[in-house]
């Protein structure tokens, strides 16, 4: 039997590098730098948290920025060909600006990265619920 990929294994479905996130430790396997979370919806809200901060603190927005920070290529990484493969699945332009993303395109850009990270998709509806759980209803006017 084949052993779950690394963020599968660490409930990181992002393969994000430990930065003292709350409730995470660092991976004691040697050479290890990535976050393990105690949940995998844990993992999940720091997927999504990032990416948010992507888009709403640096202002990132092209699914090109995303994964340029994501997965830069000085890790290593096949950086226009992830971004092409996320931007498929999420069905936006690589290079194609949006303002903040919808909860249904946040949705998608969880499910791509994890794919691509892990080589599989284990989480189904759990990603829906921990990616629209972002999403704050407008106050009403009184």
């Amino acid at each position: 039997m084949r052993p779950l990929p690394r963020g599968i294994r660490n409930n990181n479905p992002g393969n994000l590098n430990y930065a003292g996130q709350a409730g995470a430790h660092k991976e004691p396997e040697p050479h290890g730098r990535f976050a393990v979370f105690p949940t995998a919806q844990d993992g999940l809200r720091a997927l999504r948290d990032q990416l948010l901060r992507y888009v709403e603190r640096d202002r990132v927005n092209t699914i090109a920025g995303i994964i340029a920070k994501w997965a830069p290529p000085t890790d290593g990484n096949d950086t226009s060909a992830y971004a092409a493969t996320v931007a498929a699945r999420v069905g936006i332009g690589v290079q194609q600006r949006f303002n903040a993303l919808t909860p249904d395109q946040l949705t998608a850009l969880m499910h791509a990265i994890i794919r691509v990270e892990n080589g599989q998709d284990p989480y189904g509806t759990l990603v829906d619920r921990v990616a629209h759980e972002a999403v704050r209803p407008s106050p009403t006017m009184t």
